[in-house]
């Protein structure tokens, strides 16, 4: 995409904290939507964000958010900014309506409309009953949800949210993302979503940008970074039987039975058809028959490797 076009732009961007380099990037574009931002830990997501933030400053380079450099425009850029740190470390006496009203406030808005905020954002990501209680009174999924609301109370352009579902169990995990993926499609804003679980930037993301030692091995749009990989894909009832059919009839199967998942070789186009009939002839059910795509977990390590 166009870099004009871009909410983040770096350029030559370098950070480092003593003799150790966190962050060395020649270019990076970060456009409008969802992106995931993926790396093992220390892989310098953390470190990113915070030059974003204009919390410090690079050592070589440039970096621009919504055309503004973070560090010499730093409170003009955070008013435009959401963000939800790692951590959770929060104040445990403030009820969380205050704390989501405080931040508002810091944002710039006056303390009517700012208490009014707050508790909407706290309706929004479904703590309306519990706005009263105090923060150290809340669990583990309702404080990630906390920081969710008071990242968006001041209506942001961007919104950065740095491992938003850690600590949360899998129906906490997907409640969360579901409202992430609010926040980014119906409330206008955009999402810059950091973490380390695949899944979930796969789930929900619609760009990708990859981070390995502190390096940019890829970024782009996630159909394009897990597109087609050429051949089918093929669920079916009995794997070892189809595949020794298939073989026989000259398909030539890829890779071995994955819980009655085969690949096959080949043009999809050409062979759905007979692969479809050589399982009814062995009538072996077939529950699924798609173009082979790679999911996300394998371009990632493909790419770090």
């Amino acid at each position: 995409m166009a870099t004009g076009d871009a909410l983040v732009h770096a350029r030559g961007l370098v950070r480092r904290f003593g003799a150790v380099t966190a962050l060395d990037v020649d270019e990076m574009v970060i456009p409008k939507g969802i992106t995931g931002m993926i790396g093992p830990n220390g892989a310098g997501k953390t470190t990113l964000l915070g030059l974003m933030l204009g919390l410090h400053a690079a050592d070589a380079g440039e970096i621009s958010v919504l055309g503004l450099d973070p560090v010499r425009a730093g409170p003009e850029v955070r008013s435009r900014i959401g963000y939800a740190p790692e951590h959770r470390r929060l104040p445990e006496d403030i009820k969380a309506v205050d704390f989501v009203r405080h931040i508002a406030e810091v944002h710039g808005i006056p303390p009517t409309p700012a208490k009014t905020r707050a508790s909407d954002a706290l309706w929004l990501v479904g703590l309306g009953e519990e706005r009263g209680r105090p923060l150290g009174t809340l669990s583990t999924g309702q404080l990630q949800r906390v920081k969710l609301a008071q990242a968006i109370v001041h209506d942001p352009r961007l919104v950065l949210l740095d491992e938003p579902t850690d600590g949360l169990d899998p129906s906490q995990r997907d409640s969360m993302l579901s409202l992430i993926h609010r926040v980014g499609t119906e409330f206008g804003m955009s999402v810059v979503l950091s973490s380390h679980v695949l899944e979930e930037v796969e789930r929900i993301c619609e760009g990708i940008v990859v981070l390995a030692e502190g390096r940019l091995v890829a970024q782009g749009g996630m159909a394009e970074l897990t597109g087609a990989l050429g051949g089918i894909e093929l669920d079916c009832g009995d794997a070892p039987r189809a595949r020794v059919a298939l073989e026989r009839a000259g398909v030539r199967v890829d890779e071995g039975d994955r819980h009655g998942v085969l690949l096959v070789a080949g043009d999809p186009d050409q062979l759905s058809r007979q692969i479809r009939d050589v399982l009814a002839a062995e009538h072996v059910a077939l529950r699924r028959l798609q173009p082979r795509t790679a999911h996300l977990a394998d371009v990632f390590l493909d790419m770090v490797e």
